[in-house]
């Protein structure tokens, strides 16, 4: 099984993946959750990059509500074919009619029509279906296409086509377009395939007959994303009927791309697309000329590997985030994901038109997953360690002083600091006498529960368990908090460890083994406290004169029939106790006598 440091690097690197191949698939799943996430916020930088430059190589004339109230619709084809001869006569490149004639009209009209639709720059439109339908559309007379031959073609189900007469026309191009799943328009067939033949799309046909595009190869494969780089208002519009009543300048036709529709809500098509909620068709294929000239012209912007690059930032991210999660606190690591899902926005925003392909919202929703899910993992283990280093720590200093520490607001309470402790240091007088000759087992249960009747006094009275010296024990009072009743508390501790260690005898006694007896020293004054140690191991510990005095009186306890000895600076602090003189010693490592001291009402020890 591996150690729970492993187990944790190893879930942190799980899901450090999973972020991955979250990006990943949102870069290779075009529909379903991750379409409609890359979708909206691609619409959203679509919007935000819209160009105002104008937009002089295509003029829009529109079949508006004005020109529907000068004339009255339905036209008769002979005021169509005047629109087209107009727009001929003043030097139209070419010409795309984003109109649909099915059905027969004036015999004089349809003549004129069908001679410009064979020899003028005039692109016909028809329209292909791409939904199952019980009965396919079969309206008028399909023509144009060539032999399939684009792997990117997009099969059709039905079609409406113009009516047979206008059928010998040179051009054709679709108009028919396949909305997403929420009904707005991104994507349309750049070439669509219906019974074996292969038909451009309305702005590809008009580019191919009359700007030179043929030379141009068609891009991608499926539907093709619109580049809507242009804002409509960058767009040069003209009335239909102005045009008719010879009140548009020559100027603003002569060379151009001219596209022939309606934005009249009674004859026009009107689709959502990224820039608004209902937009003319019209725009929709002048956007796709704006982007096949562009392209022509070498505006386009350059193909970058936008796909790739959001799998590399989102590795990245994750990778650092596997890093900082153990090592920084949540905040922080919340500020940097936070920061990263920023910057990755800029990224994306600078990455959108290069790549059609490209799904931006993939390291966003990488680093929700890292927020949601990796930063509150790591939280939760630190809670974890947090609350087995406290229930280490309660092993050895009282649970109220650790709720109070952990109360203090010090910044850090364990550092050495100067304080005023009384130590006490307790031992099993002739240890080596009673397990020399007793089994492991019982030598450690002897070790054990003698040190049991040490620890126990020390803890409920607000101590600090230093350490164990084998079969004694160091504690102090007075730190890692002050405590001014340190020393009456430190004694305290003595007389509670004198009865524990006497109700273990009488179980000893009950048994048939001989007694042990407990030699314990205290002493009060200046010592520094604090967790002392190297970067491998540290404890937090009390050193100073006072610290090796209390050593002093319980080695000498061995001398006295008493098994507390107490020293000068304890007797000056405690103010609970009544104490009985011993006499002067001078203790190993003192230059001078010191007065011994033990509790007045204390027995002597047989």
């Amino acid at each position: 099984m591996p150690t729970p440091p492993l187990h944790n690097a190893l879930a942190r690197s799980g899901l450090a993946l999973a972020a991955v191949l979250i990006t990943v698939w949102f870069q290779w799943d075009q529909t379903g959750v991750a379409g409609r996430g890359n979708d909206w916020l691609r619409d959203r930088y679509l919007q935000l990059q819209a160009e105002r430059r104008p937009e002089s190589r295509i003029l829009l004339v529109d079949i508006d509500e004005g020109s529907l109230a000068r004339y009255p619709w339905p036209w008769p084809r002979s005021r169509m074919a005047d629109l087209i001869e107009a727009l001929v006569a003043d030097g139209a490149r070419g010409i795309g009619l984003d109109i649909l004639q099915e059905k027969p009209a004036d015999a004089a009209g349809d003549a004129r029509m069908a001679m410009l639709a064979r020899h003028a720059p005039l692109v016909m439109a028809q329209l292909f279906d791409f939904g199952l339908r019980e009965e396919p559309l079969r309206i008028g007379a399909l023509a144009g296409g060539a032999p399939a031959s684009h792997a990117g073609a997009v099969p059709a189900h039905g079609y409406i086509a113009n009516h047979a007469g206008l059928a010998g026309a040179a051009h054709f191009g679709n108009i028919g377009v396949a909305p997403d799943a929420d009904g707005v328009l991104r994507q349309v067939p750049m070439y669509t395939r219906f019974g074996g033949r292969d038909y451009p799309t309305l702005a590809r046909a008009l580019f191919d007959c009359c700007a030179g595009g043929r030379a141009l190869a068609p891009t991608g494969a499926g539907l093709t994303r619109v580049p809507y780089a242009r804002d409509w208002g960058a767009y040069t519009w003209a009335r239909a009927a102005d045009l008719l009543d010879g009140r548009v300048p020559p100027e603003l036709i002569a060379g151009r791309l001219v596209l022939v529709g309606s934005s009249a809500l009674s004859i026009g098509d009107r689709v959502p697309t990224p820039l608004e909620p209902l937009t003319a068709g019209l725009l929709v294929h002048a956007s796709m000329l704006t982007g096949l000239l562009d392209r022509q012209a070498g505006l386009a912007p350059a193909p970058w590997p936008g796909r790739l690059a959001a799998v590399l930032y989102c590795a990245a991210v994750a990778l650092l985030a596997t890093y900082t999660l153990p090592r920084k606190t949540a905040a922080v690591n919340v500020a940097l994901l936070t920061a990263g899902a920023a910057l990755w926005l800029a990224l994306a925003y600078a990455i959108v038109p290069h790549d059609e392909r490209f799904g931006p919202a993939g390291p966003l929703l990488s680093a929700l997953f890292l927020l949601t899910v990796a930063v509150p993992f790591q939280w939760q283990l630190a809670q974890q360690r947090s609350r087995r280093l406290l229930d280490t720590l309660r092993q050895y200093v009282a649970g109220d002083v650790v709720d109070e520490l952990l109360r203090s607001n010090l910044e850090d309470p364990l550092a050495p600091r100067q304080l005023q402790v009384t130590t006490l240091i307790a031992d099993m007088e002739g240890y080596t006498s009673h397990v020399e000759a007793l089994p492991v087992e019982q030598a450690a249960r002897l070790t054990t529960e003698f040190l049991d009747c040490l620890t126990r006094p020390v803890l409920a009275l607000r101590g600090t368990l230093d350490k164990y010296t084998g079969d004694g024990m160091v504690a102090f009072w007075g730190a890692p908090l002050p405590n001014t009743d340190h020393a009456n508390l430190a004694l305290d501790a003595a007389r509670a460890m004198l009865a524990a260690v006497a109700r273990f005898n009488r179980r000893r006694a009950d048994a048939g083994l001989a007694p042990v007896r407990v030699r314990i020293g205290v002493e009060s004054g200046l010592a520094m406290a604090g967790d002392f140690g190297t970067a491998a191991r540290s404890i937090y510990t009390a050193v100073g004169d006072s610290v090796n005095t209390a050593a002093r009186l319980e080695q000498a306890a061995r001398d006295f029939p008493y098994d507390i000895i107490i020293g000068e600076g304890t007797v000056a602090r405690a103010d609970r106790h009544a104490f009985l003189p011993l006499g002067q010693r001078t203790l190993r490592g003192k230059e001078r006598p010191v007065n011994l001291y033990t509790l007045k009402d204390l027995p002597c020890a047989d």
